[in-house]
C-alpha cells in the first residue's frame, strides 16, 4: 500500500505545475479550437455561403446601366440627318441609360435563394463539426501526453527502487548475504530501468509535439499537461437523436441544396419573361462646319424613350438541358444516400462510445484492486529478497507486474476520460468552451 500511494503521490507531482505552461485539457482543446487552420476553412466557406446568398437575393432586383458612345467618321459614311451617304468627317456622341428586370425565369431565382439558404445551415453545421472533430482530436493528443508523463513518472520511481535496492545488494554481497550473481542480475535490472526512462522520455516528448501540433501551439515553447477533475465514474446515458447531430444536419442541408440545384435545372424547361426600359440622346456634328445645333439643343430635341418586353422560349439546346437535370439529380440522389449512410454511421459510433466509457469504466474498478495486490507482492517480495527467501529474478518479476498494471489502470482512465467526453459529444453538448 506505500508503494501505490507513493506513485500516486509521484505521479500527482508530475502534473502539478511546473516552469513549463500548465494546460488542462478544456484549455488544449479550446486553444486549438481558436487557432486550427481548418476551422478557419470552414468560416471562410460559410462567409463564402452567405456571399451567394446575398447575389441570389440581388438577382430579385432590377439591373441599371448607363453608357456614352463617342464615334468620330471620316470618309464615306451614312449621315444621321439625311440617311444619306456622305463623304465628309462627322463627330458623333450619343448617351443612354436604361433599366431591366426580369418578370419570370421559371422559378430560378427562389431555387437558388432557397439553395443559398440550405448552403448557409450546412455551413453553421459543417464549422461546429469541424470544432467539434478539432477538439476531439486535441483531446486524444492530450490523453496521449498525459500517459507518457505517468509513464515517465512511474519509470522513475522504479529507477530510484532500483538503484536503491542495487546499494543494498552491494553491501550485501560484501558482507556475504548475496552472491556476484545477484548483484549482477540487479545491475541488470538497473539497466533496463534506465533504458526504459529513456525511451519513455522519448514517447513523452513526441505525444507533446503532437499536442502542440494539433493546437497550432509555438514548437518551440514548453507546454505541460495539467489533470485537473475528472468526471470518468458517472454514466452517461444516449440522450440525443442522431438527426440533430451538426454532422447530420450538415449532410441533412447539403441534401436540400442538391434539391433546389436540381429543381433549378429544371426552370430551364419553361419560358422566361422580361421587361426593360430606357431612354437614349445624341450629339451630331460636321466637322469644320460652322452651322452645327447648340450641344444642349440636339441633347434635348434628340431625346428619347423605349419600353421593351422580352419572352423567351426554350425550343432545343442540343439536349443541355436534359443532361444537366440528369446530373443535378443524380448528385441530390446521391446526397441522399450519404445522408442515410452519416445517420447510421453516426448511431454506431455513439453506441461503441458508450459501451466502450462503460467497459473503462468497469475497467479502472478491478485495475485499482490489482495495482494493490501487485504493490503488496512486490512489498512482500522484496522483503523476502532482503531476507535470503527469494531471488532478484522474483523482485524483477514483481516489479514489472506493478509497473504494467500502474500503466493499465493509467491507461484505463484516462480513455474512461476520453470516452465520457465522447458520449458527451454524441449526446450534443459542448466538449469545449464557445
Amino acid at each position: 500500500m506505500r508503494e501505490l500511494i507513493g506513485s500516486i503521490a509521484i505521479f500527482c507531482l508530475s502534473c502539478c505545475p511546473t516552469t513549463a505552461q500548465d494546460w488542462t485539457a478544456r484549455q488544449c482543446m479550446n486553444y486549438a479550437v481558436t487557432h486550427n487552420t481548418q476551422v478557419r476553412q470552414a468560416e471562410l466557406a460559410l462567409d463564402n455561403y452567405k456571399a451567394s446568398r446575398l447575389e441570389a437575393i440581388g438577382s430579385f432586383l432590377p439591373s441599371a446601366s448607363a453608357g456614352v458612345d463617342v464615334q468620330y467618321n471620316f470618309g464615306r459614311a451614312i449621315d444621321p440627318e439625311t440617311n444619306g451617304y456622305t463623304d465628309v468627317s462627322t463627330f458623333y456622341n450619343g448617351y443612354y441609360a436604361q433599366v431591366s428586370l426580369p418578370v419570370f425565369d421559371g422559378f430560378s431565382r427562389i431555387h437558388a435563394l432557397k439553395a443559398a439558404k440550405a448552403s448557409i445551415l450546412m455551413g453553421h453545421h459543417a464549422l461546429r463539426e469541424q470544432q467539434d472533430q478539432t477538439a476531439l482530436a486535441t483531446l486524444q493528443a492530450w490523453v496521449n501526453a498525459v500517459y507518457y508523463e505517468g509513464m515517465v513518472a512511474m519509470v522513475e520511481e522504479k529507477q530510484r527502487e532500483t538503484s536503491l535496492l542495487l546499494r543494498q545488494t552491494e553491501v550485501m554481497v560484501e558482507v556475504g548475504r548475496k552472491s556476484r550473481a545477484d548483484l549482477a542480475q540487479i545491475e541488470a535490472q538497473q539497466a533496463e530501468a534506465e533504458y526504459e526512462l529513456t525511451h519513455q522520455r522519448n514517447l513523452l516528448a513526441s505525444a507533446l509535439l503532437d499536442l502542440k501540433k494539433n493546437m497550432r501551439y509555438p514548437l518551440s515553447d514548453s507546454i505541460h499537461c495539467m489533470v485537473g477533475q475528472w468526471q470518468t465514474d458517472s454514466v452517461l446515458a444516449l440522450s440525443l437523436q442522431v438527426d440533430a447531430h451538426p454532422s447530420v444536419m450538415q449532410q441533412y442541408h447539403a441534401v436540400e441544396t442538391k434539391r433546389q440545384e436540381w429543381l433549378k435545372t429544371r426552370s430551364s424547361l419553361f419560358p422566361s419573361l422580361a421587361l426593360g426600359a430606357g431612354l437614349g440622346t445624341t450629339f451630331y456634328k460636321t466637322l469644320h462646319s460652322q452651322t452645327a445645333t447648340a450641344f444642349h439643343e440636339q441633347l434635348r430635341n434628340n431625346m428619347g424613350e423605349y419600353v421593351t418586353a422580352s419572352l423567351s422560349i426554350p425550343l432545343f439546346n442540343r439536349l443541355q438541358t436534359l443532361t444537366s437535370m440528369r446530373r443535378a439529380k443524380n448528385n441530390y440522389l446521391t446526397a441522399r444516400e450519404v445522408y442515410e449512410e452519416k445517420r447510421l454511421e453516426l448511431e454506431k459510433l455513439r453506441r461503441e462510445a458508450w459501451q466502450d466509457m462503460v467497459a473503462y469504466q468497469k475497467q479502472t474498478q478491478q485495475m485499482k484492486k490489482k495495482v494493490e495486490a501487485d504493490g503488496l507482492a512486490y512489498q512482500l517480495t522484496r522483503r523476502q529478497y532482503e531476507e535470503g527467501l527469494s531471488t532478484a529474478i522474483d523482485v524483477h518479476t514483481t516489479s514489472t507486474q506493478l509497473l504494467q498494471s500502474k500503466a493499465t489502470l493509467l491507461q484505463c482512465r484516462l480513455m474512461a476520460h476520453l470516452k465520457h467526453e465522447l458520449v458527451r459529444y454524441y449526446n450534443g453538448e459542448t466538449i469545449w468552451t464557445e
